[in-house]
């Protein structure tokens, strides 16, 4: 007599770190799309700011004719998008899954802390970056823009702005009580962003202490090594070319990392996974 043989079941997907991240970055995504003030915030606050930020410009230029408006709007946009669509927006994510108990639940899975927090950052940072693609790419066609003159310092700017705008909203979500809380308690950070981080108010026109002071923001440094990358100047000089832009780098470099290790050790010192009761 032979045995008969049962065909085994095809083996489930080996759990990995990048199908955890997509897993949860899908699930948010989703949470993303069925939020209309989410997406508002998202997708039309950073253009009507935008927008605003061309009037505010070009009536400095009229004070300054030297100044590069068409650099300084590409730029200020980038930051704009970044601040919003990424600091702002995942604020409300991390309030709002703390509230429903999302991120409790989750840690009781395969996913780590930092998986859990990078999930749901995936929707707002793939977000942000279309947009300032979009911005990119239509800033340089309309305005006729250079190509950027160092790749790596542009990367390296966002690369450091969004890590820092992603631990800076961890850090903001554990003083937020609720999601329509998340307006008040981002102010601050938004506000130092928009008016001292050269968005707005371009360094180079600010009394020269001001200026000392705002390049030592938590965000500046990356919003100016996207332009430094870009357009070969943070404003302090002339441009450069591509080896001219490292010495200019450096400090922003230096400071930028400064900032993101006391945000990242902030986020974990104080993120708070459930609600206090």
């Amino acid at each position: 007599m032979t045995a008969s043989v049962v065909p085994s079941s095809p083996a489930a997907p080996r759990s990995t770190v990048a199908r955890r991240l997509l897993a949860l970055g899908r699930a948010e995504a989703v949470l993303l799309l069925r939020n209309r003030t989410a997406l508002f915030t998202a997708l039309l606050l950073p253009v009507l700011l935008v927008l605003g930020l061309k009037n505010v410009l070009d009536q400095q230029a009229k004070d300054d004719p030297g100044l590069d408006v068409d650099s300084l709007l590409v730029n200020g946009a980038v930051g704009m998008v970044l601040a919003f669509v990424v600091y702002y927006n995942l604020t409300a994510a991390y309030v709002a899954r703390r509230g429903e108990l999302v991120l409790k639940r989750l840690r009781t899975g395969e996913a780590r802390d930092l998986e859990i927090l990078a999930g749901t950052a995936v929707p707002s940072v793939g977000l942000a970056l279309l947009m300032c693609a979009v911005i990119g790419g239509v800033g340089a066609s309309a305005l006729h823009l250079s190509a950027p003159v160092n790749p790596l310092l542009l990367a390296a700017g966002a690369v450091l702005a969004i890590v820092t705008l992603m631990a800076l909203a961890a850090l903001s979500s554990a003083f937020t009580k609720t999601v329509e809380s998340a307006g008040i308690t981002t102010m601050p950070v938004l506000l130092l962003t928009q008016f001292g981080s050269g968005l707005l108010i371009p360094l180079e026109v600010m009394p020269e202490k001001a200026a000392d002071v705002c390049r030592l923001l938590p965000t500046t440094p990356a919003f100016q090594l996207i332009r430094l990358g870009w357009f070969g100047t943070d404003g302090s000089a002339a441009p450069t070319g591509f080896a001219g832009t490292w010495a200019t780098a450096a400090p922003h470099l230096v400071t930028g990392s400064v900032w993101l290790a006391l945000a990242a050790w902030g986020a974990v010192r104080y993120f708070r996974w459930e609600p206090r009761r």
